[in-house]
């Protein structure tokens, strides 16, 4: 008997906390104990992430494809396997060459389980009707820097970094692995060959013209989100002390992030039913746009700014899952939402390293309105994707 919607997205939901929490969350609490006890140096330490990032969204086309003809329980399955591999590489290694190809591996598990591809699942399991367990999904993921981020610094202080690596890694085969199969069920060629065709009976109503130019334009929206959210997480205390934050001010300021990013989820939860995904998406572009302007004007109200800023990245995720499948229906939601994760993963990899390099030739200032350039740009493109949208359903 499939498992009901609560539960699978429960254990979905858990097994997001630990693969963002031993991926993308992972070097905030253990890069300095790594480079500390190791000598590596810190950055190349850090960019074990970027490494991550830019495999996974070398793959994201392909894993998508796949999640389309199979179903999402086989790449679910592979991601804790690539994980808890990674994960061991990077416990075990002694040397710098050997702990970066332990990035690479965990990369795959990114690649494979992390939201692009779990929401990808998620449409394939629940077709039309995924928007609702695609954003409860978010809402875990929210806890992964809460839950993680704690405990991994009680591991590392009690056990070692090396061992933390370890029993991150049997969490992900003994927690994540298990959840994950039990609720994600297995579909023969014929169910594909069936949700196939009960997929071509649920897209949107009319025909959907100018789909090239709506998929770079959506394409395009999600990339200069995705690198954005990247640049202004890896900085943030650098800016929020540019603006008259001492360190421990700025800490504090950054803890609001979290809780911003789930409060503007919750109330994506509650009344998203009520309009089209698009808004979502206009709301992300919005709010990001006008926290990084306030910023930049020097705005004293520094709080205010993160749970703004904070509000909109948090609802961008929503809007990565939901709007391609409100926009072109199930068929071929997996692929598409591979083909829109290969560009957007790039350059969230690529993205920090850029801004560091920017703050370093050009000031922290120069960075900001670089930063808020490209909001504007998004939201002028967020514009045009919801005029040419509505054309093309009356088309």
């Amino acid at each position: 008997m499939p498992a009901s919607r609560p539960a699978t997205v429960t254990a979905l939901g858990i097994a997001q906390i630990l693969g963002w929490g031993t991926s993308f969350y992972f070097p905030a609490v253990l890069a300095p104990p790594i480079s500390a006890d190791t000598g590596w140096p810190l950055s190349w330490v850090v960019t074990g992430t970027s490494i991550g990032l830019l495999v996974a969204g070398l793959i994201a086309p392909r894993v998508g494809a796949i999640i389309d003809r199979r179903g999402g329980r086989p790449v679910l399955a592979l991601s804790s396997l690539f994980f808890a591999a990674g994960l061991l590489c990077i416990g075990l290694a002694r040397n710098l060459p050997v702990y970066l190809l332990g990035w690479i591996v965990l990369g795959g598990g990114m690649g494979t389980g992390l939201y692009d591809a779990v929401f990808a699942a998620l449409g394939k399991l629940y077709g039309k009707d995924a928007r609702t367990p695609i954003t409860n999904l978010t809402l875990f993921g929210g806890f992964a820097s809460t839950v993680c981020w704690p405990l991994s610094a009680f591991l590392a202080e009690s056990f070692g970094w090396r061992s933390a690596c370890l029993i991150y890694a049997g969490l992900h085969l003994l927690i994540s692995l298990p959840l994950q199969m039990a609720v994600m069920p297995p579909q023969s060629p014929q169910q594909i060959k069936q949700a196939g065709t009960d997929d071509m009976a649920m897209r949107p109503a009319g025909p959907v013209v100018h789909e090239r130019l709506i998929l770079v334009l959506l394409a395009s929206v999600l990339t200069i989100s995705a690198g954005i959210g990247s640049s202004v997480i890896v900085h943030m205390m650098i800016f929020l002390q540019a603006r008259g934050a001492d360190f421990a001010f700025a800490v504090s300021l950054g803890t609001l992030f979290g809780p911003a990013q789930l409060g503007a989820r919750v109330v994506e939860r509650v009344f998203g039913a009520h309009y089209h995904p698009i808004w979502t998406m206009v709301s992300s572009c919005a709010l990001m746009l006008t926290g990084l302007a306030l910023l930049l004007a020097g705005i004293p109200f520094l709080a205010l700014i993160v749970l703004i800023y904070g509000g909109g990245y948090g609802i961008m995720w929503i809007a990565r899952g939901t709007l391609p499948l409100a926009l072109f229906g199930p068929e071929r939601y997996a692929t598409l939402m591979g083909r829109l994760a290969f560009p957007s993963l790039i350059v969230q990899a690529l993205a920090p390293s850029a801004a560091a390099f920017l703050i370093e030739q050009r000031g922290v200032d120069a960075t900001m309105a670089t930063l808020t350039a490209f909001a504007a740009i998004n939201v002028c493109l967020i514009a045009a994707l919801w005029g040419l949208c509505r054309r093309s359903v009356r088309g």
